[in-house]
């Protein structure tokens, strides 16, 4: 018996082929030699004028135009702008140079006045304390009214001056900030004895610094009895000397009293 033939299998389903583009084929391109021109400056090969890029290797054949110069008043300001080419260089060094000069002599012309006020906020903002001075002598003092009550803390008694022009000076201890002068007129805070005798409208204040420096100014008082507040503001105060003048009530018989002074500085 002859062997049977296999039964062939019954085809299975498959994907469908991805189509695969065709590579390119890159053919050289021939170059004429016969072309006049510039020659390109990666390969040497000459390219006609109007061309920008080498037919060869295609590096640009336009060189890198430099630009002009930037006049000296587009460099000066601001001044972190770039220069061309060195443009305004010296300028704006000079520019630069001249600025700096000015800021140091405007700060140092004006350390004076911003220290000034800065003291006067720290005056305002501070608290002020009571000094007493360690020796007071005066020009003139008429009997019973030593110059040693100007600063005794009572205002029912007074210094007395035989008259105007007559002077105190206030010497302290150590040099401090002079903030404030309290001074308590006439012979005493009473409305009732106030104007018995004569008082100063008028008082020539001349502060004398640890340095020699000397500060003047002029006290004007209202003719009232009480404590009258003068500012000041004053540093390194050694001594005070205060001169009577303007006086008011004036009499043969009467002096001119003074009945308190306090000088007050910043604690």
């Amino acid at each position: 018996m002859a062997p049977q033939a296999p039964v062939p299998a019954s085809p299975q389903p498959v994907q469908p082929a991805k189509a695969v583009a065709p590579r390119p084929v890159v053919r050289p391109v021939a170059v004429s030699d016969d072309v006049t021109g510039v020659p390109c400056p990666a390969c040497g090969t000459p390219n006609p004028p109007d061309r920008r890029f080498c037919r060869r290797c295609a590096t640009p054949l336009t060189p890198t135009t430099v630009p002009a110069p930037l006049p000296w008043w587009r460099t000066v300001w601001p001044l972190r702008r770039r220069t061309r080419a060195g443009s305004g260089r010296m300028v704006r060094f000079l520019v630069v140079l001249a600025v700096v000069l000015a800021l140091c002599a405007g700060g140092f012309l004006l350390l004076p006045a911003g220290r000034h006020l800065i003291e006067d906020t720290r005056d305002k903002l501070g608290k002020a304390k009571e000094v007493t001075a360690t020796r007071v002598e005066a020009s003139a003092e008429v009997p019973g009214h030593p110059v040693g009550d100007s600063t005794d803390g009572l205002s029912n008694r007074y210094w007395g001056a035989p008259g105007p022009g007559a002077s105190v000076t206030y010497t302290f201890a150590k040099p401090f900030r002079l903030v404030a002068v309290i001074v308590t007129n006439g012979a005493s805070s009473s409305p009732e004895d106030y104007a018995k005798q004569a008082r100063a409208l008028q008082i020539d204040m001349e502060v004398t610094a640890r340095d020699g420096r000397k500060v003047h100014k002029k006290l004007a008082l209202s003719d009232k009895p009480g404590p009258q507040t003068f500012p000041t503001g004053i540093s390194d105060v050694a001594t005070v000397r205060l001169t009577l003048d303007a006086p008011a009530g004036s009499a043969p018989e009467r002096h001119i009293a003074l009945a308190e002074v306090e000088f007050f500085q910043r604690s």
